[in-house]
């Protein structure tokens, strides 16, 4: 597919994601911030954050000023200066900004943790006044979808947070060598039991024909550790009986799973010294692994799938529904298909100018710019009416903008929106990768076959601090006791561990944790987004 101009199209989705990344923040120390702007012919001082991901080309300038933050400041109705927040130390450096009263107007962040923190402080502002006063754009998405009302409302039933509705998409999925299955005449797996057959298969079965022992079944580290997780509904809270309950079986069922492939030599037995999996991806690529778990948007999954082929030119990948085990079947996390993303900083003197600058950057316009660029200088539109980059080199000029639209929701663009509609599909490796993309939604975006998690994680609510402390010091040294399990042979069993995970999580005081959540729960299960709901954004 060529651009009119004869250059090769490059697919707007090989640089980007659509779905959930994000924050554009702004935020004045107190006292910073004009007045309203009105009949001076001024515009408005506004300050907000923006991660600094270390994404900008050296030739664009700074995550602080750039093409795109000049273009933000030309059309929108402030002018806005950008403090860089290094998104791997987000919450540090935020949390320090705000103790030392130097924390911007507009603070855009994932974390509903730290959200909470700042609320219970009174260190945030909050919206309804201004959104009722001043808005029209964000005003009728909350109209469209109240949902962000519900989901941004803090205890004394005041909204204190703006977000984005990104739609009903996939985020992790479970890929498979479908090509292993055909030379070793083996069916897809329906069941645990069937999994572990087949994977012990792609351990011992010499799948790629090389005549050598060097590929693994699967791997236990990161996404595919998650995964597996979700298999078994192993997501430490479940409902019973119409009861929130804190739940040890489907952990050691788990476990247990693991356990046989690790003695059995199915997986690669380093695993854990590859926490972020890279390794996992490596053997992957080259062609070492049978199943593996992945995400399932933006460029760099692409890029996986498109060095896989590139190694093993005759691989074929599917993606398949997780297996049905002990406790039902289930999906893997999907994305949130509400998120909040930015808040208002206490201190803040110009609530109208906020609210404006929210209305412009949430807008169809300031979306599409930050998304795509100019139309005809950096994309055009392709065969299905969603951009397309014209090049690479003009992508590289936009890509790196992704978090300037942290308030655009995705779901405005219908189909444009989801990552899959972005991919050139005149090019064989991408079209491919659609079709997979699209087994992972009928696979994973189904009620029949739920998220195992009662929500998106990003909707569960905040423990108190006391509490919050004992959950986070009991984590880490109960999940050390599983992985124990797993590595140690017949020297320590999953029901050894769920014992001691038990007796640990009771003696730190656990059991007030576990009430809380039952009573949360028990008081605002028809009011909170679970993940029934989720699905009706499809």
């Amino acid at each position: 597919m060529s651009t009119r101009r004869g250059k090769k199209r490059w697919s707007a989705g090989a640089a980007f994601g659509l779905a959930a990344t994000v924050v554009v923040a702004g935020c004045a120390s107190p006292g910073a911030g004009g007045s309203g702007g009105a009949g001076n012919g001024k515009k408005p001082e506004l300050s907000a954050t923006i991660y600094d991901r270390g994404a900008v080309p050296q030739n664009e300038g700074t995550i602080e000023k750039n093409r795109w933050t000049d273009w933000i400041n030309a059309n929108g109705p402030a002018n806005v200066t950008f403090v860089a927040i290094p998104r791997n130390e987000a919450t540090q450096k935020l949390t320090t900004l705000f103790v030392s009263g130097s924390a911007p107007d507009l603070v855009f962040e994932f974390s509903s943790v730290l959200r909470s923190q700042l609320y219970a402080q009174k260190q945030l502002m909050p919206v309804d006044d201004m959104i009722e006063k001043y808005s029209t754009t964000y005003k009728a998405l909350l109209e469209k979808y109240p949902v962000l009302k519900t989901v941004a409302k803090m205890p004394d039933g005041k909204m204190y947070a703006f977000g984005k509705v990104n739609g009903l998409q996939t985020n992790h999925a479970l890929y498979m060598r479908a090509d292993w299955l055909k030379k070793l005449n083996l069916p897809v797996p329906k069941t645990t039991d069937e999994l572990f057959e087949v994977l012990k298969a792609f351990k011992e079965k010499d799948p790629d024909g090389n005549g050598k022992a060097d590929t693994y079944g699967t791997s236990l580290a990161y996404i595919t550790n998650q995964v597996l997780n979700a298999m078994f509904q192993n997501s430490k809270w479940v409902v019973e009986d119409g009861k929130l309950i804190h739940d040890w079986e489907r952990a050691k069922a788990a476990t247990a799973f693991k356990k046989r492939l690790y003695d059995e030599g199915i997986v690669d037995k380093d695993y854990l010294t590859d926490k972020a999996g890279q390794k996992a991806q490596q053997d992957w690529v080259n062609g070492k692994l049978g199943m593996w778990g992945g995400q399932t948007g933006g460029p760099g999954w692409l890029q996986v799938y498109e060095s896989l082929k590139k190694n093993n030119p005759s691989a074929e990948v599917i993606v398949i529904p997780l297996p049905k085990g002990p406790y039902g079947q289930f999906s893997p996390i999907i994305n949130n298909p509400v998120q909040l993303t930015a808040m208002v900083n206490a201190q803040a003197k110009n609530p109208e100018a906020i609210m404006k600058y929210v209305d412009f950057i949430s807008s169809e316009q300031a979306g599409k710019t930050l998304g795509y660029g100019i139309e005809g200088t950096h994309y055009t539109t392709g065969k299905n009416g969603c951009p397309a980059f014209v090049d690479k080199d003009k992508a590289k000029e936009v890509t790196y903008a992704s978090d300037y639209r942290m308030l655009y929701s995705p779901v405005l663009e219908g189909k444009c929106g989801k990552y899959a509609e972005t991919l050139n599909l005149d090019n064989k490796t991408e079209k491919e990768y659609y079709d997979l993309l699209k087994m992972a939604d009928e696979a994973y975006l189904t009620p029949e076959r739920p998220i195992a998690d009662i929500t998106n994680p990003e909707h569960m609510p905040t423990l108190p601090q006391d509490l919050q402390l004992i959950s986070t010091n009991t984590d880490k040294i109960i999940n050390d006791l599983w992985i124990k399990a797993i590595v140690s042979g017949p020297s320590y069993t999953p029901e050894q561990a769920m014992a001691e995970a038990k007796s640990t999580w009771e003696q730190a005081g656990g059991k007030q944790v576990d009430d809380w959540y039952a009573k949360w729960y028990a008081e605002n299960k028809d009011t909170v987004l679970l993940k029934d709901k989720l699905y009706e954004f499809k």
